[in-house]
């Protein structure tokens, strides 16, 4: 009885700290679940390292103060310096990530505002990301200034040279070269996130996202197609959205040399005009003057085939192509039913053996006709 009294005091001091941890500890848990169903759903991972780093702290603080019962004061003291800097780089880590996300949800939010206003978004997707990666250089030089050994190194990539002598140093790193290509990118505007780009047959898409190292192309098989900055930057591409959106289907069609031209295109004509896709970009003095909607022209004169080609118009690319595929099958049907006859190549094959005996017949033939002259 008299021990318990004696360390009574140092007993309900060890079960109030124990309580205060418990309890940071839940609200730690509960406030970042609350955070990340309310706010981060998509950066679950970063904040559950953040409540680890936390419970961790809250931890080693409840130990620390336990630890003043039993150890002594030059033992403490310097656990305590330990402590400090321990606390120090989790506390860095954890504001870095806190800001970090903070910013992000920031720009997310001016994102899906814009969105909903049909604005363009490439800027602050950029921005989102180049932010993000400023936040997390800064946190990390925090930490290097912790460890009195990497403090110039701190210091120096603080400093204006020392900037410049990075961007310098890593001036023909792949990495810098796509960063930068990233922010020509931006800065110029060749396209825009949502845009229909081609670059060859194989990567031609819709642009779905520009970061700082890379530029998203989803295809027509929706499949997603990762670019480099530095790579798009030296190649020739078409921008099917730049400026006027219109686009053109030019559609060739070969026939036989003993079919009615006037016809066929006249049947080509009509079949654009009347497709649903197909839109009028005529202008007034065009139609004051009956000029057709849909323009016809033979283009070429083959060994075996009259070329005719059509152009017709839709509102935007993505409309090209069910347009075209639409156009072949209408003007296909209605040649039948016209009488009009496709360009298909022919070729008349004579093999030796057949040759052989034709000629043999003709021989044959040959002799008993002049026998029949010479009786």
């Amino acid at each position: 009885m008299d021990l318990l009294i004696e360390y009574l005091d140092k007993i309900i001091f060890i079960a109030v700290v124990l309580i205060v941890a418990i309890i940071l500890l839940a609200l730690n848990k509960k406030t970042l679940k609350w955070l990340v169903e309310r706010y981060a759903p998509d950066d679950e991972k970063a904040l559950l390292l953040v409540r680890r780093i936390n419970s961790v702290i809250i931890i080693a603080v409840a130990l620390l103060a336990i630890s003043t019962i039993f150890l002594s004061k030059e033992n403490y003291t310097m656990l305590v310096e330990k402590f400090k800097f321990a606390t120090y780089i989790g506390l860095v880590i954890v504001f870095t990530i806190l800001v970090a996300l903070f910013a992000d949800f920031i720009v997310k939010y001016n994102i899906s505002k814009r969105l909903s206003q049909n604005r363009d978004t490439t800027n602050l997707k950029f921005i989102r990301y180049f932010v993000t990666v400023f936040i997390y250089f800064l946190g990390a030089i925090s930490v290097l200034y912790a460890f009195p050994s990497l403090r110039v190194v701190a210091k120096t990539a603080l400093g204006g040279a020392g900037v410049l002598t990075i961007i310098v140093g890593f001036a023909s790193q792949e990495a810098l070269s796509n960063v930068v290509g990233g922010l020509f990118i931006i800065a110029f505007k060749p396209f825009k996130i949502g845009d229909i780009i081609e670059l060859s047959d194989t990567n031609m898409g819709t642009v779905s996202d520009i970061t700082l190292r890379h530029t998203v192309i989803r295809n027509f098989d929706n499949q997603m197609i990762v670019i480099p900055n530095s790579v798009i930057n030296k190649e020739r591409l078409i921008n099917y959205n730049l400026n006027d959106k219109k686009a053109c289907k030019r559609l060739e069609i070969s026939i036989a040399y003993d079919s009615d031209i006037d016809l066929a295109r006249k049947i080509m004509r009509e079949a654009c005009e009347n497709h649903p896709l197909s839109i009028d970009i005529r202008s007034q003095f065009e139609i004051d003057r009956d000029v057709p909607r849909a323009k016809t022209a033979v283009v070429s004169l083959d060994k075996n085939a009259i070329t005719i080609r059509v152009w017709a118009w839709a509102k935007n690319f993505d409309d090209v192509y069910d347009l075209g595929c639409g156009l072949n099958e209408q003007i296909k049907k209605d040649f039948d039913k016209a009488g009009i006859e496709m360009a298909i190549p022919y070729r008349t094959l004579l093999s030796t053996k057949d040759a052989s005996i034709n000629l043999n017949q003709n021989l044959k033939t040959s002799d008993e006709n002049d026998s029949s002259e010479d009786e």
